[in-house]
């Protein structure tokens, strides 16, 4: 059989780049840049930067959050995370889905509790539990939210920046 042919057929279509340690650069330049010398994982305080595929950094929300205190940055001497806190760290939304325990009638505010900047708010329904809204201009990007979910019905979307446009 010829390999190419398999190759062909076999491919997989890329998908959304992985999200990276914030204020990251964008993914061609921060592929260019990042030496996969693994010093902002060892300094990630809660654990979220893994090493990826390719062995490049990605920030994994199952498990933590991100507290923006900046130490992956401080440790990447490539500059392929910067700390540009005028810009922000993360280009997405926090999507909850139609498997949240409040959308199925059963009370449930685990997002909201562990949310600090109060991001995502219980809207009061007649005949039902309060459903969760989340403010996307308040919310931060810190992934507090999307691991303590029961149902695994918070997630991120990833939304094109504003470098990606121009």
């Amino acid at each position: 059989m010829d390999v190419s042919r398999r190759r062909f057929l076999g491919a997989r279509v890329p998908g959304p780049a992985p999200f990276r340690p914030p204020w990251s650069l964008a993914e061609a330049a921060f592929l260019d840049r990042c030496s996969r010398c693994d010093d902002c994982i060892k300094a990630c305080p809660t654990g979220l930067l893994l090493r990826g595929a390719g062995g490049y950094p990605e920030a994994d929300f199952s498990a933590a959050a991100c507290t923006f205190c900046g130490d992956c940055s401080r440790a990447c001497a490539s500059g392929a995370i910067g700390r540009d806190t005028a810009q922000s760290p993360w280009s997405f939304g926090v999507v909850i889905g139609e498997g949240c325990l409040a959308a199925q009638n059963v009370e449930c505010r685990v997002c909201g509790e562990v949310c600090d900047p109060a991001a995502i708010r219980f809207r009061p329904r007649l005949g039902g539990v309060p459903l969760p809204e989340v403010d996307l201009a308040a919310c931060t990007g810190c992934g507090a939210c999307i691991a303590p979910c029961p149902v695994v019905a918070v997630t991120r979307k990833a939304q094109p920046s504003a470098l990606e446009q121009s």
